[in-house]
């Protein structure tokens, strides 16, 4: 009888909830290969017990390098926690496309190249798990993060391509919606934004940083949840023998997803209207 590997790859460890999901799994006995572009920057994981390996999400190469490593070890990849990902504000008029490039290849391309990888042997196997950290705004878009919102998007599109076609194969694809969660993303996002580019959107752009990191530090923060309850929900997702699809975590997700089904788009429209930064036109 073939033993199954339900070794778990987990990308993104760096911080948040890549690093807490890397923990989580190994505190309960899994196996897990915790991933950053730096090691080093993990080196603490080891001490949890996980293994550490250097990922690219963006770099095919390298993608294939760490799939491999797991595979000589493991004999397959059990379960890929696609976790990687990185966030950029601002009006989407003023976010440049090589940075929309960027965050398309980390968020989403770098989640499908793992994700094939991956396969065949989880295929061979006959027992496999992916989890897609997604978003709520894979089901509706904040203003001011246009692009963003656009990654998340995809991942939920090929999440549900995915949990049809491997169906057969006896692979289970989830997807996590991660409402407001507490984590550097919000902050790294403004301390890369170029302010002085901004133009006649520096107001807007501006009031968007700001709204943003209210979110996790702020009178938002109360409909925010910690990286540990999404961890949570990523390890159920893996370990229960019929995972849900779809995941909801904060209570800003399940509160604005439930509305996003419930209303219509105008309405929706003005209830974001109260929630995020409006716009000013101004001669530019």
């Amino acid at each position: 009888m073939t033993t199954i590997s339900r070794a778990v790859l987990v990308t993104g460890c760096s911080s948040g909830i890549g690093r807490e999901t890397a923990t989580l799994f190994a505190r309960q006995g899994w196996t897990v290969y915790a991933t950053a572009r730096d090691p080093d920057s993990i080196a603490d994981l080891e001490r949890e017990g996980c293994r550490l390996l250097a990922l690219d999400v963006t770099d095919g190469t390298s993608c294939a390098a760490a799939v491999d490593a797991v595979v000589a070890a493991e004999g397959a990849v059990g379960v890929l926690v696609n976790n990687a990902g990185v966030n950029e504000l601002g009006a989407f008029e003023t976010v440049s496309m090589d940075r929309v490039r960027t965050m398309f290849d980390t968020n989403l391309f770098g989640l499908m190249r793992l994700s094939q990888l991956v396969l065949p042997g989880m295929r061979a196997q006959r027992w496999g798990r992916i989890v897609n950290v997604g978003s709520m705004n894979g089901s509706f878009a904040f203003p001011g993060m246009a692009a963003y919102s656009a990654t998340k998007h995809g991942i939920a599109a090929v999440s549900d391509a995915l949990r049809f076609e491997l169906r057969p194969f006896g692979v289970d694809v989830a997807l996590i919606e991660p409402g407001m969660v507490k984590t550097p993303l919000a902050s790294s996002a403004v301390s890369r934004r170029d302010a002085a580019a901004d133009g006649v959107w520096a107001d807007y752009n501006e009031r968007v940083a700001k709204s943003a990191l209210a979110a996790s530090d702020g009178p938002m923060a109360a409909f925010a949840c910690e990286p540990a309850d999404v961890a949570r929900a990523i390890i159920t997702a893996a370990a229960v023998g019929r995972p849900r699809s779809r995941y909801r975590v904060a209570p800003s997700a399940r509160v604005l997803l439930t509305a996003r089904k419930l209303l219509p788009d105008r309405a929706f429209d003005a209830l974001l209207r109260r929630l995020v930064p409006v716009p000013t036109a101004r001669r530019g």
